[in-house]
């Protein structure tokens, strides 16, 4: 299966289970893989005849900076959800981080990783 590679989308967002966290946000970064025949728009050179991966990153931002969720397993899901609805892919796979997380413990980032299908 051909493959959409999305590194590196950034955000700051308002998720998180302290209502103090969610009130303040923080940085959030998206790593996003779409499953997707690319043989077509290969041979057309047409944007028409793939997905537009510039929408894509939209629809990224749009969820992680206009919703609000206690867990990032939610966040990520619902990204997941819409892509699988807006866009012609048959499989997204999300890395969604939460960066420098506000825990005791200094640590780069906390991550959840999903695979969903169509």
């Amino acid at each position: 299966m051909d493959k959409l590679i999305l590194k590196g989308i950034r955000f700051h967002g308002h998720h998180g289970v302290p209502e103090e966290e969610r009130q303040v946000g923080g940085h959030y970064e998206v790593d996003a893989t779409l499953h997707c025949q690319l043989i077509n728009p290969g041979n057309t050179d047409a944007l028409t005849d793939t997905v537009d991966y510039a929408k894509v990153v939209s629809r990224i931002i749009e969820i992680g900076t206009q919703q609000s969720f206690q867990l990032i397993e939610a966040l990520a899901e619902k990204m997941a959800s819409t892509i699988l609805e807006q866009f012609a892919v048959d499989a997204v796979h999300l890395i969604v981080k939460k960066l420098r997380p506000p825990i005791e413990q200094p640590i780069d980032y906390f991550a959840v990783e999903i695979f969903r299908n169509a």
